[in-house]
């Protein structure tokens, strides 16, 4: 009988267990609609390639897609996780819990050190997968951390700022965190360090109205969300219908308010190019 253990009973368990199926084979394109395979987008650097929709990207994909070849990542120690002891439909720290587990960062910010076009630079990147990259005392004190290890390396700070604005679960210690990170940005011109700004979809809220919009250069992403309120929340109080494409890069850059969109292909080139006018190399 051995042979009904050993080979007909693991072929009817096998055909009676339901395989797991990733649920994101497939990304569907927010603009067109278009399916693409996920390492079809990951080999293209999560850019749709029929409408290139920039897509959002993890924090740590990020850096490996920004520096040479390996980097550092800085530990930031001491942050208060649940400062207030937050509760709404679910508790602040069960949702610290959960974001942990999905994006494999402490926190919104992720800080590191690395060459890129062997220059020496500074990264600060925000996941917008960690709670909607929300600034809240630890992301503050991560990029006070990152502008500090700058100053102390004389390395240019490059920022990817995503968020949706300061981490209503910390109230008034979230707020704070924007006047914080502006005297830390001033200090890098004090220094004369360079401090580039990457804004990438969605940019709003305390982030805009602090260090995302101090930089010496504001590079966005094609189509990103730049603002402080929202278009839907500004339609409602003027009354008025605001105009084709307000708040995103182009019409931004059309007005003055960034330096340049770059698309996410040539982005690395891009930013190797302004350290080394920067630093008069």
């Amino acid at each position: 009988m051995s042979w009904i253990n050993n080979i007909v009973t693991p072929k009817i368990k096998e055909i009676l267990t339901k395989k797991d199926v990733p649920d994101n084979l497939w990304i569907k394109c927010p603009e067109s609609g278009q399916m693409v395979f996920h390492k079809d987008l990951e080999a293209n650097q999560w850019v749709i390639p029929g409408s290139n929709y920039h897509m959002k990207i993890p924090a740590k994909k990020r850096l490996q897609l920004l520096y040479d070849d390996e980097y550092t990542v800085i530990d930031v120690e001491g942050s208060v996780s649940d400062p207030l002891k937050f509760k709404d439909e679910k508790k602040y720290i069960d949702r610290l819990k959960d974001a942990r587990k999905k994006t494999g960062t402490d926190d919104a910010v992720v800080i590191s050190q690395g060459n890129l076009g062997s220059i020496p630079v500074t990264c600060i990147v925000q996941d917008f997968a960690f709670m909607g990259g929300s600034l809240g005392v630890a992301a503050g004190e991560a990029i006070i951390k990152a502008m500090d290890e700058a100053l102390r390396s004389s390395s240019p700070v490059i920022l990817f700022s995503a968020a949706g604005g300061a981490r209503m679960q910390e109230g008034i210690l979230s707020l704070m965190q924007m006047p914080r990170t502006t005297i830390a940005v001033q200090k890098l011109n004090e220094a004369r360090i360079p401090y580039i700004v990457v804004l990438t979809n969605p940019t709003t809220g305390g982030v805009t109205a602090s260090y995302a919009m101090l930089g010496d250069i504001h590079i966005a992403e094609p189509g990103a969300l730049i603002g402080f309120a929202g278009p839907r929340v500004i339609e409602q109080t003027i009354k008025e219908k605001l105009p084709e494409g307000f708040q995103r890069s182009e019409y931004l850059l059309e007005h003055g308010m960034i330096d340049m969109v770059v698309h996410r292909h040539d982005l690395r080139s891009k930013l190797i190019t302004i350290c080394k006018h920067l630093l008069n190399k």
